[in-house]
């Protein structure tokens, strides 16, 4: 998503990178025993589940805690959480969907309400703000995987919707019902996928002055910090002065 990676980039350049491991793993740990628990417990017969080891082995969390977490699910000692997703808009006009896993409603209710508000936004009511984005599945690959060619046959033949390479890498976008069997069919031809998920994909973008984008920035920071919060998409699009103003 426009501006994402770059953020990343100068919140993971500012903070201290032991503690934002963990954070990271915990949350991984949580998706995974809640894919686990919602289906199979075996990543090739659930594709949630599939997606959620993917991205743990990804950011190199250990085999063990990835086995330990897909056990959690069918232990007696299992936490519930529900899923939440909260939508709100940022200073600026710009729409944000966040997307939880909590074991307390009102908690992560009154947490992600008070980002919002500290930072001069406010929360909607579901729905308010997710017809501007669309629900797909998103892959990517790295550059060296394949060639732009190849991967857009290949994700083509396998039933995507679109393929966007540079530098970077290629990025397939699927339709929510077939990103399974596009994992699969890619997987096989290049290798395990760095990232395979379900995302809100903005329709459109939007360029905000830099005194909002600051502020947007810091709110989806708070947000992203918040253990029970998984996600956060914006149509937020970062400009290239503000990401050089912060250190990007």
């Amino acid at each position: 998503m426009a501006g994402h990676s770059q953020f990343k980039n100068i919140m993971h350049k500012k903070g201290k990178q032991d503690a934002i491991r963990s954070k990271l793993f915990s949350k991984l740990a949580r998706e995974i025993t809640v894919a686990a628990k919602m289906g199979l417990p075996d990543p090739a017969m659930n594709a949630r589940l599939r997606a959620a080891v993917i991205a743990a082995r990804v950011e190199n969390m250990p085999k063990d805690n990835i086995e330990r977490a897909i056990r959690k699910a069918s232990g007696a000692d299992a936490e519930n959480y529900d899923e939440v997703r909260y939508e709100g808009y940022a200073p600026g006009g710009v729409a944000v969907i966040v997307e939880a896993l909590t074991d307390n409603r009102n908690r992560t209710a009154g947490e992600v309400r008070s980002y919002f508000t500290k930072a001069g936004g406010a929360l909607a009511e579901t729905g308010a703000v997710s017809f501007m984005f669309d629900r797909v599945g998103q892959i990517e690959l790295d550059a060296m995987a394949a060639s732009e060619d190849a991967v857009m046959e290949a994700a083509i033949e396998a039933g995507a919707d679109d393929v966007i390479s540079s530098e970077d890498g290629h990025e397939i976008i699927t339709a929510v019902e077939t990103m399974n069997d596009v994992v699969k069919a890619l997987e096989a031809k290049f290798g395990e996928p760095r990232k395979a998920r379900l995302v809100w994909r903005p329709q459109n973008t939007i360029l905000v002055d830099d005194e909002a984008g600051e502020k947007i920035l810091k709110l989806i920071g708070a947000l992203e910090d918040n253990d029970d919060v998984q996600n956060v998409y914006s149509n937020f699009e970062i400009s290239d002065a503000l990401v050089a103003k912060m250190g990007g």
